[in-house]
């Protein structure tokens, strides 16, 4: 396994990084994989679909209260100790540490999700962590430049090319476009059944310490979306699971089917079977309160719709 590279990567910080050591192994074992070979858009494709299959993108660990930071070696470490990542600041820092040890050369953007027309993409804050890949050009994408991303939930399954163009993946249509936002920047157009409108990102290159501020009011304000719901998310060939609070929907194009879990044993379940979340390392009485949290959080959602 991993002839000719290390197992165990150690990377000193850097100006406007962290370092950390990094377990390959455990970290591709944790995405089924044994050792992808050397880097190529073959592998590339089966390292970010693996991750998204098995990573759920999710807010579990906010919701239990623990703190954490955009340290992609933390983020990774957690990912082999527990099966959980986080969300975009944890999912492609990690994604990214780990393409860079394999031998990709991976690059970090600024980049901003947006839902409205009167949001501004990086205002006030980059919210979003957007990776590229270089230097794997093929017959379809001679610049051999990648757009990756593992952490936007639900949208890509795979890497998609660094140029202008419509991209089928699944059931879902997604575009990539240069920004009209952003000088020099991408677009990323999400499918219409898609959780977001489109995602922007800057073409300059970005460090871990562009993506604190952000992460910090995302993680800790009462107004934040990741603090006040239970969010996971998983993509897969065939559409996306998500779990909102205690509604659960299987997205496939077009079709949805949904379904309101009621007791604390098939929320629980459904966190196991679907995403993967078993919570080996969360005490009895961690689950009790975030099964809790999750049930308060969908009688309120219920409450004010009714209201409405």
């Amino acid at each position: 396994m991993l002839s000719g590279r290390c197992a165990c990567v150690d990377r000193p910080p850097g100006p406007g990084s962290v370092g950390g050591v990094l377990d390959v192994i455990g970290y591709l074992r944790r995405l089924g994989l044994d050792d992808p070979g050397p880097p190529a858009s073959a592998a590339l494709t089966r390292i970010h679909r693996a991750h998204v299959e098995r990573i759920a993108y999710n807010t579990v660990d906010l919701q239990l209260g623990r703190r954490t930071t955009v340290d992609p070696h933390l983020a990774a470490g957690r990912i082999v100790a527990t099966g959980r990542g986080g969300y975009c600041f944890h999912l492609n820092g990690a994604l990214g540490v780990l393409l860079t040890a394999l031998g990709y050369d991976v690059r970090q953007h600024r980049g901003g999700v947006w839902s409205r027309a009167d949001e501004v993409p990086l205002r006030p804050f980059a919210n979003h962590l957007a990776l590229t890949v270089h230097g794997l050009p093929t017959e379809d994408n001679p610049d051999g430049a990648w757009f990756v991303d593992a952490g936007l939930g639900d949208a890509l399954h795979e890497p998609v090319p660094l140029r202008a163009g419509a991209v089928r993946q699944g059931p879902f249509t997604y575009g990539v476009v240069p920004s009209p936002a952003l000088a020099g920047g991408w677009r990323f157009r999400h499918d219409p059944a898609g959780s977001f409108v489109a995602m922007d990102f800057e073409s300059n290159l970005a460090s871990v310490n562009d993506f604190a501020e952000s992460h910090s009011v995302l993680s800790t304000s009462p107004e934040s979306g990741f603090v006040r719901f239970l969010s996971v998310q998983r993509r897969d060939a065939g559409g996306v699971d998500k779990l909102v609070s205690c509604t659960l929907r299987r997205i496939e194009g077009a079709g949805m089917t949904e379904c309101e879990l009621r007791s604390a044993k098939e929320w629980s379940a459904a966190l196991a079977d679907v995403f993967g979340l078993t919570l080996d390392d969360v005490e009895a009485d961690e689950k009790a309160a975030l099964w809790r949290r999750a049930r308060t959080a969908q009688d309120e959602w219920q409450r004010s719709r009714n209201r409405g």
